[in-house]
């Protein structure tokens, strides 16, 4: 475990106070859109942890996390200890922010949530491609 950072202690067997949010912190976009969220979290920030997903491979196992899912795919683990990802992890996280809500709201709507699903797997492909985690 990456001991020398403490966002990522994570520990499975913990009662969860927290939502956990798997992230790539070698991303920069990941690291904006993190950013953006805490802003417009606001004291509700404090209730998320996030875990740098960058060499935690082993970790991510450990968790029950398939490493390339976590970094093609938000992860986020609710305070039940169930993970949840893709869109759904997005959902969670707007849920807890006021301003965000009618997003969440949105983003699950039958008929909104298969069309963003496409766009969100075409934009994070796209991302890792020009990272070069990606072939093709």
């Amino acid at each position: 475990m990456h001991t020398d950072n403490p966002e990522n202690s994570v520990d499975r067997n913990t009662d969860v106070q927290k939502l956990t949010v798997f992230y790539d912190g070698a991303c920069p976009k990941c690291r904006r859109d993190r950013a953006s969220y805490e802003k417009l979290a606001g004291s509700a920030a404090e209730q998320v942890c996030w875990f740098d997903i960058t060499g935690q491979e082993n970790r991510l196992h450990e968790l029950g996390i398939d490493p390339y899912r976590a970094l093609s795919e938000l992860h986020v683990r609710d305070t039940r200890g169930r993970i949840v990802f893709e869109l759904d992890a997005y959902i969670l996280l707007m849920s807890k922010v006021t301003v965000l809500k009618p997003f969440a709201w949105l983003l699950s709507l039958p008929v909104i949530k298969p069309l963003l699903a496409k766009l969100y797997h075409w934009q994070v492909n796209r991302r890792l491609r020009k990272r070069g985690l990606l072939a093709g």
